[in-house]
């Protein structure tokens, strides 16, 4: 049987949330880098601000879901909502939207991958099913208010 690490020499153990949380902003930047070499995407010209303000919100609701009670159902992103409006009024397409939400999952996991010795593996597994589902989640509020507009 293997006991769980509390520590690694002197390298301190952190939960997922903690390592999103620290790195949030070379994040959001590992993620402009890989949405600007998408032509699908930078085909719509947007500033930095434009391209990733919504960001940091939509990161700080997936931090807060993985510090939520296990069984705790998290609440609907406002943040996705207004994300998909926008989007939609920049002209962007449900295929782009989709592509973003993508690439943001990658650069989750590649944050991870990056401190993987300094994180707690005992909750790492149901910290990536969590992020998966909200990131999907997410994404389901973008489509939803993108298209309620369409409909409108």
């Amino acid at each position: 049987m293997i006991k769980p690490m509390k520590s690694c020499g002197s390298v301190n153990i952190a939960t997922v949330a903690e390592i999103l949380e620290r790195e949030l902003h070379p994040l959001i930047e590992a993620w402009l880098v890989r949405v600007e070499k998408e032509s699908d995407l930078t085909h719509i010209p947007l500033t930095h601000d434009e391209r990733t303000e919504h960001l940091p919100h939509l990161l700080h609701d997936v931090i807060n879901c993985l510090r939520m009670d296990a069984g705790t159902k998290a609440p609907i992103s406002k943040t996705a909502g207004e994300h998909g409006d926008l989007r939609r009024k920049q002209g962007y397409t449900v295929a782009m939207m989709v592509e973003e939400s993508r690439l943001l999952q990658v650069c989750i996991f590649t944050t991870l991958h990056e401190n993987v010795k300094r994180l707690e593996f005992t909750a790492l597994l149901p910290d990536v099913v969590t992020i998966a589902d909200e990131v999907d989640a997410q994404l389901k509020e973008q489509m939803l208010r993108f298209m309620a507009a369409d409909a409108a």
